[in-house]
């Protein structure tokens, strides 16, 4: 059975899963379905057609699934879906999607969105992602699985981070990041590879070596960015091809380049 507390206001229609935990002032709204055991720890705005996976954590204050902050939105019907297991915490907002972006907004699972952080419209947000303090992701942007993105960045519209990459606090993102990226300062550089990361993860020391030969290769061969990066798809090393393949899909931005 679900514990809700006698000031939440639940309307008629929401779906509440077993063991969830709404605590109080809560508002979950008609089109709203929680997952079992999520909880609602208090003062938490659940709305629009929102689907929020189970184990989930919300703290308080953040608002979920409010309608885009996009002034081409009509009031059209589009969705949020929300994974498992994530820890959402004080003051995140993330929006519902737009009928031009596909209408949904979708974030993965184990994900961790420290406070303050906003998702904006049809944003893709993968696995195991963390999103630090005050970090704002803009409308249509896609993140890939165990991406970090430091406190205080700004990811801009349609830009795509590839997986494994970090970005450090207070940069600006304003073009594609390529898997396994380090990208740092203020306006972002590609600056290395996440080296860290990669060996949290047990990557083998054989394919590190890859990667490095291939941000070399990236950095100083021969020909345009997407040229080199499509010579690397032929060697052996997955890393390698997966780094390559995202180079070289359909993409609204440019990439951040390793600089000289």
């Amino acid at each position: 059975m679900a514990r809700i507390h006698s000031s939440a206001v639940i309307e008629e229609g929401a779906r509440i899963g077993e063991n969830c935990r709404i605590g109080p002032f809560c508002h979950v709204g008609a089109q709203v379905v929680l997952g079992d055991g999520v909880e609602l720890k208090s003062h938490v705005v659940v709305t629009g057609d929102t689907a929020i996976g189970a184990e989930t954590v919300v703290f308080p204050f953040s608002v979920i699934g409010e309608i885009p902050q996009d002034l081409k939105f009509g009031g059209e019907h589009t969705r949020l879906r929300i994974g498992a297991r994530n820890r959402i915490r004080e003051h995140v907002t993330i929006n519902t999607g737009t009928a031009g972006g596909g209408g949904e907004t979708r974030v993965g699972d184990d994900c961790l969105l420290m406070a303050g952080c906003h998702v904006a419209h049809d944003v893709r947000v993968g696995d195991r992602v963390i999103l630090v303090n005050h970090a704002a992701v803009a409308g249509h942007c896609e993140i890939g699985d165990d991406v970090i993105v430091g406190g205080l960045c700004g990811i801009h519209q349609w830009v795509r981070i590839g997986r494994g990459a970090i970005i450090g606090a207070v940069t600006m993102v304003t073009n594609d990041v390529i898997p396994f990226g380090l990208v740092q300062g203020p306006r972002g550089r590609l600056d290395g590879l996440n080296l860290v990361g990669l060996k949290r993860r047990g990557t083998s020391r054989e394919e590190i070596g890859a990667l490095r030969a291939a941000f070399r290769a990236l950095k100083e061969g021969e020909g345009t960015f997407h040229e080199r990066a499509a010579a690397l798809g032929s060697g052996e090393s997955d890393l390698v091809r997966e780094l390559s393949e995202f180079v070289s899909a359909q993409s609204d931005r440019q990439f951040l380049t390793p600089q000289g």
